[in-house]
C-alpha cells in the first residue's frame, strides 16, 4: 500500500483531524487548524511527552516561557545576526524563493556555507529559472532574516521585539531562577513544550514545515567532561520514545552532521529522520551545544550564570545537551505510520488508522446496536464507566458495521457494544480495532479488561 500525502491531507480533513487555516478566504500562508480529532491526538503526543520526559525522570523539571522575550536575548544567542536564509526574488512573477534550494534542485550541489555571491553566480551561469514562472529575470541573491518582528508600545531601544524562533532560550534565561528555586543535582534537565515562529521563505509539505509551529525541548545541563557518554544515553532516550509512539524503526534513521555544516553553538548534532511519503527529512535533533548560551547571556547581561558543586564548591558555566521533538512533524509522522487501507475477505475495504491506544484521539467507543428498547440508556451506563480512560464517543447513527468503520478511520483502539442481551446478562461485546476479533465479557469485568489489553 502506498501511503501518499494526497491521501494523507485528504483524510486529514475529511476526518477532523487538521484543516487549511483561514481556508473562507483562500487560505493563509501555510497555516493550518487542529480539528476535533487532531487536537486529541497533538494533546496526547504533548501529555505523553511531558509524562514521559518530565514527571518519570528524577533529574528533570519543566517551565513555560514567554514567546516574546528581551530583544536582548536574541543578540546574545547570534539570531539576529545570523539566523538567515539565503533569498531570491522573481522580477516577473515576484515569487521569493530559496536560493540554495534552487540551486540544490537544478545541480545538486550543497549551498549551505557558500557566500551570497557565489550562489548568485550559480544560479546565472546555469540559467536556473524560477520554480513558478519559469523567468530568469531573477534578482541577487541576498540574506533574508527568520525572525517575525513586532513593535512593543513603549518607545526606545527595545521598542522592535521578536516572536521566538526556538524556545530553548527561555529555558537558558530562567536557568538560574530554576537553580536557585528547585532541589536539582547535576546532570540535570529542563523541559519547555510552545510555539515557535519562523518566517520560512518556502514553507510546505502539509504541516511538515510551518511558520508557526510547536516544539517540545529539552536543555540539559551537564559537566563537559560527560557530554560523549550522556550524549549516548539520549540518542537511546529519543529512539526508545520513537518506538512507544508507534514509529516503525525501519522508517526512523540516524543522520550525523557533518563538523563543517554544523550550527556556531554545536560540536555534535544527530538528526532522527523519518520516511515520510515526500522523502526522508529531519524529525528530531539531537546537538551538543557546549556552553556558548549561558556564556553569551552571562556576557551580554552580566549576570553569572553558573552552577555550583555543594560538596566541592567548584563553579562553572555549564555544558548543555538539548533533545529537540517538533510536535507538528510528530502529528504528521505518527498518522503517516499509522494510516493503512486493507482489502478485507468479503471484497470490501476499509482505512484504518493504528495509533498506540495511549495517542489515540477517541480511547473507547460506545455503540448501542439499536436507538430503543432501552439498548441507549444502557450504553450511556457503560460509556460514564469507560471515560475513566480519556476522551470516548457514544455512536447510535447507522449500521453497526458502519459505526464500526468510523471509529477503524480515526484509530479508536476498541468498540464496545451493547445488545439485547447485555439487558439479560450484563455483558457487551468489544471489539478490537485491529484485528477486529470480538469477544463477549462482563460489565463489571470490562474497564479491567480495557486497562490491561489497551491502556496499561
Amino acid at each position: 500500500m502506498l501511503v501518499t500525502m494526497d491521501k494523507i491531507v485528504g483524510w486529514s480533513k475529511r476526518k477532523g483531524f487538521i484543516f487549511p487555516g483561514s481556508e473562507i478566504y483562500g487560505g493563509f500562508g501555510n497555516s493550518y487548524t487542529y480539528g476535533p480529532y487532531g487536537s486529541e491526538l497533538k494533546n496526547n503526543i504533548k501529555a505523553y511527552w511531558w509524562k514521559r520526559f518530565i514527571h518519570e525522570r528524577e533529574d528533570m523539571t519543566g517551565i513555560d516561557g514567554d514567546i516574546i522575550l528581551h530583544p536582548r536575548t536574541w543578540e546574545a544567542s547570534g539570531h539576529v545576526e545570523g539566523f538567515n536564509d539565503q533569498q531570491v526574488d522573481c522580477k516577473e512573477c515576484k515569487t521569493r524563493m530559496r536560493a540554495d534550494h534552487l540551486v540544490e534542485d537544478a545541480l545538486g550541489v550543497d549551498c549551505e556555507g557558500l557566500p551570497d555571491e557565489e550562489v548568485s553566480k550559480l544560479i546565472k551561469d546555469n540559467n536556473i529559472k524560477c520554480s513558478k514562472c519559469g523567468s530568469e529575470n531573477l534578482t541577487e541573491v541576498r540574506k533574508f532574516n527568520l525572525m517575525f518582528q513586532t513593535q512593543m508600545a513603549k518607545v526606545g531601544e527595545n521598542s522592535t521585539a521578536y516572536l521566538r524562533p526556538e524556545t530553548a532560550q527561555a529555558i537558558f534565561l530562567e536557568f538560574k531562577n530554576v537553580l536557585d528555586s528547585t532541589r536539582l543535582k547535576f546532570p540535570f534537565g529542563i523541559g519547555q513544550i510552545g510555539k515557535a515562529f519562523r518566517n520560512e521563505i518556502t514553507p510546505g509539505n502539509f504541516i511538515f514545515r510551518r511558520l508557526e509551529f510547536e516544539q517540545m525541548e529539552i536543555e540539559y545541563f551537564i559537566r563537559e567532561e560527560d557530554w560523549e557518554e550522556l550524549f549516548v544515553m539520549w540518542q537511546k532516550e529519543m529512539k526508545a520514545w520513537c518506538d512507544e509512539i508507534g514509529l516503525s524503526r525501519d522508517k526512523c534513521h540516524d543522520l550525523e552532521h557533518d563538523k563543517e555544516k554544523l550550527s556556531h553553538y554545536s560540536k555534535r548534532t544527530v538528526d532522527i529522520e523519518y520516511d515520510f511519503p515526500f522523502g526522508k527529512k529531519e524529525l528530531y535533533g539531537l546537538a551538543y551545544r557546549t556552553n556558548f548560551d549561558l556564556s553569551q547571556h552571562e556576557k551580554f547581561s552580566g549576570k553569572k550564570l553558573r552552577y555550583r558543586d555543594s560538596e566541592t564548591n567548584e563553579e562553572f558555566v555549564p555544558h548543555v545537551l538539548e533533545p529537540t521533538f517538533g510536535v507538528d512533524r510528530t502529528v504528521l509522522a505518527v498518522i503517516c505510520d499509522a494510516y493503512n487501507e486493507e482489502s478485507l475477505e468479503d471484497g470490501t475495504s476499509r482505512v484504518v488508522l493504528k495509533f498506540v491506544p495511549k495517542l489515540a484521539p477517541v480511547k473507547v467507543a460506545v455503540l448501542p446496536l439499536m436507538k430503543k428498547d432501552g439498548l441507549p440508556k444502557k450504553a450511556q451506563e457503560v460509556f460514564k464507566k469507560v471515560k475513566v480512560f480519556g476522551n470516548c464517543e457514544m455512536d447510535i447513527s447507522g449500521t453497526i458495521g458502519k459505526r464500526y468503520r468510523r471509529q477503524d478511520e480515526v484509530g479508536t483502539p476498541v468498540c464496545v457494544t451493547i445488545d439485547y442481551d447485555t439487558l439479560e446478562d450484563e455483558s457487551v461485546t468489544i471489539r478490537d480495532r485491529d484485528t477486529m476479533e470480538q469477544k463477549r465479557v462482563k460489565i463489571s469485568e470490562l474497564l479491567n479488561i480495557l486497562g490491561e489489553s489497551y491502556f496499561n
